[in-house]
């Protein structure tokens, strides 16, 4: 002990030689992965040369030595928990910001698909459906923007609902995969 305490290496070696079998058999039992358990072991027997100078040669050896392992291996499970702490939140913080880019990039096709299917609408049913369904007028406030009656703006409004979402429909990915999901059935 007192050679391995002043730092000679075949007192090391010798040392080595005698504990890691037993000492790699009981790490293995704790971990259950032989790959582990030999990392671990040369994680022990590092701490053991780091730690030398405060070797006490008057008392045994092994439980030092066990103690260290110990330690060694609620260190790993440790770190195993922070790891897996840490994969679950960049998992969650990754599919968050999945959902919101797929969600703005969705939202973002819509709103070009509803503004084409505007487009396509005729001057006047245009403005009444930007006015109504837009804006959020009501049909009396549109009739009076437009000098026509409540009745024309509701007539108009159905026509042009019933246009945007037959272009919206017609023209939008979903449902050409729909159409495809349903020709491959």
């Amino acid at each position: 002990m007192q050679s391995l305490k002043e730092g000679d290496r075949e007192a090391f070696a010798s040392l080595y030689r005698f504990y890691s079998p037993n000492l790699h058999h009981k790490l293995d039992r704790m971990v259950k992965i032989a790959e582990i358990a030999d990392e671990l072991l040369q994680d022990v027997f590092l701490k053991v040369w780091l730690n030398r100078a405060s070797i006490d040669a008057d008392r045994p050896f092994a439980p030092w030595l066990y103690t260290i392992a110990r330690n060694t291996v609620f260190e790993y499970y440790r770190r195993l928990a922070l790891d897996k702490k840490m994969q679950a939140h960049l998992t969650a913080t990754f599919v968050e910001f999945y959902n919101q880019t797929e969600d703005y990039i969705l939202n973002k096709e819509r709103n070009i698909a509803l503004q084409e299917a505007i487009d396509q609408l005729p001057p006047q049913r245009k403005e009444i459906f930007q006015l109504c369904r837009i804006e959020g007028k009501s049909y009396k406030e549109a009739a009076e923007l437009l000098h026509i009656s409540p009745s024309t703006v509701s007539n108009q409004l159905v026509s042009a609902t019933k246009s945007v979402k037959d272009y919206i429909f017609l023209n939008s990915k979903e449902f050409l995969v729909f159409m495809i999901a349903m020709y491959l059935k």
